[in-house]
């Protein structure tokens, strides 16, 4: 998958959004957020990770610590800072976050009262897409006003998924979302592929469930698929994405090869250097 960047009236280019999302929980949505951030930071790209999810994830992930932030994502959507007000530049090279707290629990109920409650991250980005190659957007495990505000606001989506028959169920209902976005929101909106996770090729159930996901969404599946790896589990409990907490593990090598086709496995490879990414 060859990813183009997308480009202004003056063409200054401008950083592709990709909401990552699927109403199941643990599946795997903030750790792509913060594998394939760090991936591409580490060849040189500039990256903007925005945690939608209050349970804040992503932001523990880089190693950013709760209870020291002053603004939220909370603070940016409900119009009480500005996204630049609220970013966080990383130890990882290339890598912004904003961050989220527990105080994105009450956010969809209090979006409900606000003007233009589904453009609301929408309108924030169009002041700082300029200064990223890429924005991710990690969305709450839910079809949720949250959820709606990342898709809005995106180009793309990347739905992470495990091997499960009723993730069949629920990706049917994420596409049609997508579509009602599309129509009603955000024409440019569209399924960029999904990503297979914690995926074990030795049962038949696995591969049945491939199938089924190509079948009815040809040319919307990652090559790449992320396996079931104790290193991609301990490293958040570090405040690191997993190429800077082993670079030799399987699930390092793998973000790297979905970074790689992410931008059309132009870039160099970088594990290899494991005396500068691993311990």
């Amino acid at each position: 998958m060859i990813v183009q960047p997308i480009s202004s009236k003056r063409g200054v280019l401008m950083g592709t959004i990709y909401a990552v999302a699927n109403q199941k929980g643990g599946v795997g949505k903030s750790t792509t957020v913060v594998n394939l951030a760090a991936y591409l930071g580490s060849v040189g790209k500039k990256v903007l990770c925005i945690d939608l999810d209050a349970q804040g994830n992503t932001t523990t992930s880089f190693g950013i610590k709760k209870k020291t932030l002053t603004v939220t994502t909370y603070d940016v959507l409900i119009g009480q800072r500005r996204i630049q007000d609220a970013m966080i530049e990383t130890e990882y090279k290339g890598v912004t976050v904003v961050p989220a707290t527990s105080s994105l629990v009450g956010g969809d109920i209090d979006l409900v009262e606000l003007e233009d409650r589904a453009r609301r991250l929408q309108s924030q980005l169009l002041t700082c897409r300029i200064g990223f190659d890429y924005i991710f957007i990690d969305c709450p495990p839910s079809l949720s006003l949250l959820t709606l505000n990342g898709f809005v606001a995106a180009d793309y989506v990347i739905v992470p998924m495990k091997c499960e028959p009723l993730s069949l169920e629920g990706l049917a209902q994420l596409w049609e979302t997508v579509r009602h976005v599309k129509q009603r929101y955000n024409p440019k909106l569209d399924i960029k592929g999904v990503l297979f996770t914690m995926f074990d090729p030795r049962l038949n159930l696995t591969l049945h469930i491939v199938n089924e996901v190509k079948k009815h969404f040809p040319n919307r599946v990652f090559e790449t698929t992320i396996p079931r790896n104790v290193r991609i589990s301990e490293a958040p409990s570090f405040g690191k994405p997993v190429m800077y907490y082993d670079a030799g593990s399987k699930g390092a090598e793998a973000y790297e090869k979905l970074g790689r086709e992410l931008l059309g496995d132009k870039a160099p490879p970088v594990l290899n250097k494991r005396k500068k990414f691993g311990r």
